[in-house]
């Protein structure tokens, strides 16, 4: 069942992963490849192109759009700012690096494209740093197989045990990721309304017109 599932859905479902967010799918894709589920070859292809695309959508949004994306949370604002300042030290380092720096994969390239970086630079640099990230990712996975059936003996016994605990572990970074930036945003919201606050309580100076007025 588990295989047929995958041959149907599972190349397809690693795409959409990968070009969304990427590396929890990847590396399960990467261990099914070491049972036999899926092919490694493809899963690195395809892994490949799904980053790829949602990077260059991504820069091309950032292009168009980047301030207007950036604005939309205090959390993407902050570090957008932070990912500038990086671009703008070492753009080439941070076209082929930001995949491997969790937390940075949608920010990084929205930034990247409104720092200005060169479109054909970056379709290159781009591709160059998608395929480091699924080969290197893909294959660490397919290789993570490999050490538990030399831990463990027979994989096939607790396969289920280890999809399940490679899941929990994506849901669960993916949920204190969010539980963080959730009261990052609840932070500076309350920072905003105090300062909003206190502009409100300050003393006012007289209008100069008034004031003129009366003399």
């Amino acid at each position: 069942m588990l295989q047929q599932f995958l041959h149907d859905f599972g190349y397809f479902a690693l795409f959409l992963g990968t070009f969304f967010e990427g590396e929890t799918i990847l590396v399960l894709a990467g261990f099914l490849a070491f049972r036999g589920y899926m092919d490694i070859s493809w899963v690195v292809v395809v892994a490949f192109f799904g980053s790829y695309a949602g990077d260059q959508l991504w820069y091309f949004m950032g292009r168009r759009h980047g301030r207007a994306i950036l604005a939309r949370k205090p959390r993407w604002q902050a570090m957008g700012d932070k990912a500038l300042d990086h671009i703008r030290r070492h753009p080439d380092i941070w076209v082929l690096s930001f995949r491997f720096v969790y937390g940075l994969r949608t920010v990084m390239p929205v930034a990247i494209g409104l720092s200005g970086y060169p479109p054909r630079r970056y379709l290159l640099l781009n591709g160059i740093g998608a395929a480091v990230w699924a080969l290197a990712l893909g294959a660490a996975a397919y290789h993570f197989g490999a050490i538990l059936e030399g831990l463990l003996g027979n994989v096939k016994k607790y396969e289920l045990w280890v999809l399940g605990t490679l899941l929990v572990l994506g849901l669960g970074l993916w949920i204190r990721r969010y539980l963080r930036n959730q009261r990052a945003e609840r932070a500076e919201r309350a920072a905003a309304a105090l300062a909003a606050q206190a502009e409100d309580t300050r003393p006012k100076r007289p209008d100069a017109d008034a004031e003129h007025g009366q003399r």
